[in-house]
């Protein structure tokens, strides 16, 4: 009879990395993301602090150029230029403590992607050829302007408010 040898265990390192992909998995596109986001198991503070509020404050006209940083704290509908032409509209569906979920629609896609717990956020990449989502722990780096690129940044906040950068090229 032989020994049985011991059963790999699973390490935090690699539970952190399937958790972030199965929530990846778990939200919706229309069409896959060819150059999938990235999202960092590091967290820093999510969310602008009370001594420090969002660039645009909570004004959603700053967002009709395609860059605004704003906080939300009930439901808003925002128009901005999508990649390729025409308008992208996103919808903050639901805000609140650690929670944040929202829709966006363009002529190229439409996509949902919602976020809870603390620290907890989400990506959208908006393209001329489709969406895609990616959501987990996020920092609360401004994302990188990418070419032909609309990124949408949502993060939770333990308060209530939402924090929701629009980055366009």
């Amino acid at each position: 009879m032989r020994p049985r040898s011991p059963r790999p265990r699973a390490t935090p390192t690699a539970l952190a990395a399937l958790t972030a992909l199965t929530l990846a998995a778990c939200s919706s596109t229309d069409r896959p993301d060819p150059a999938p986001p990235t999202v960092s198991n590091r967290t820093t503070a999510p969310h602008p602090t009370a001594g420090s509020p969002a660039a645009d404050g909570q004004d959603p006209d700053a967002c009709t150029d395609g860059n605004c940083e704003i906080t939300v704290t009930k439901p808003v509908t925002l128009h901005f230029p999508a990649p390729g032409g025409g308008r992208a509209t996103l919808s903050v569906t639901e805000v609140g403590p650690n929670k944040i979920e929202y829709e966006v629609k363009s002529a190229n896609g439409q996509s949902k992607a919602g976020a809870s717990g603390p620290g907890q956020g989400c990506l959208t990449h908006l393209r001329e050829n489709g969406t895609g989502n990616s959501c987990g722990p996020l920092t609360t780096t401004r994302p990188t302007p990418q070419p032909d690129t609309v990124t949408i940044q949502t993060t939770t906040t333990p308060t209530g408010p939402g924090l929701l950068r629009i980055v366009s090229p």
